[in-house]
């Protein structure tokens, strides 16, 4: 399908980190457009952007004329109009097991450690740095753990999430696992996420969606 590709994103968030694997792994070239969430009050709250999503979150992708929200459905869309490689599963039954862990990330564990939320947490209810970090870590470990035993559980589990294919899951967990580490926890609790961490990080495209790689992420 034609039409421009542009991806409005930030370095560091995990939401925009997920869709840069997913349209990596397709191979899909993509114009990124920077919005910053913490410069100028937050430059996702600026009317402009606001227009484009009302939510005032990232990532927003516009292919051509057509506009996409919320990162799970952008790599739904992106897996339906570029099949190849899928990043769903071809079986309903497997299509539903690597949405479930999806789903256990994006809207069990994310949701409590996104900034918005700690934002909140510093700026309304007076919450101290170090409690903040401690609740980060409390809500990611919480998750993780769960996640480990549903993939150390199922025969579906292979290098990656769900087989030997890295897919959606995969492009939704690692992100997560870069946040765990930028608050101490230590994966070596959760060996087969550990495993598959390792997996997908050997992989060029999720090297080429790594936070520090971003155009607008930090500079030596």
């Amino acid at each position: 399908m034609s039409g421009q590709l542009t991806l409005y994103t930030y370095w560091r968030s995990s939401a925009a980190y997920r869709v840069r694997i997913g349209l990596a792994l397709k191979g899909l070239e993509y114009a990124s457009e920077p919005v910053h969430l913490v410069q100028d009050g937050g430059q996702q709250h600026a009317a402009a952007f606001a227009a484009l999503n009302p939510q005032e979150l990232v990532p927003v992708l516009r292919h051509g004329d057509q506009v996409l929200r919320q990162s799970l459905a952008i790599l739904e869309y992106i897996d339906e109009t570029w099949p190849k490689p899928a990043l769903l599963p071809a079986d309903a039954g497997g299509r539903a097991r690597v949405r479930a862990l999806a789903q256990a990330i994006a809207c069990d564990v994310h949701p409590l450690n996104n900034l918005r939320v700690l934002q909140y947490l510093e700026r309304e209810l007076d919450v101290a740095a170090p409690a903040r970090e401690a609740w980060v870590r409390h809500w990611i470990g919480s998750g993780l753990d769960a996640v480990e035993k549903l993939l150390a559980g199922d025969p579906g589990t292979g290098a990656f999430c769900h087989g030997d294919a890295p897919g959606l899951a995969d492009c939704v967990l690692v992100p997560q696992l870069y946040n765990a580490r930028r608050f101490g926890l230590d994966l070596a609790g959760w060996p087969v996420i550990a495993r598959i961490d390792a997996a997908c990080a050997a992989l060029p495209a999720f090297a080429a969606a790594v936070p520090e790689a971003q155009p607008d992420g930090p500079r030596s």
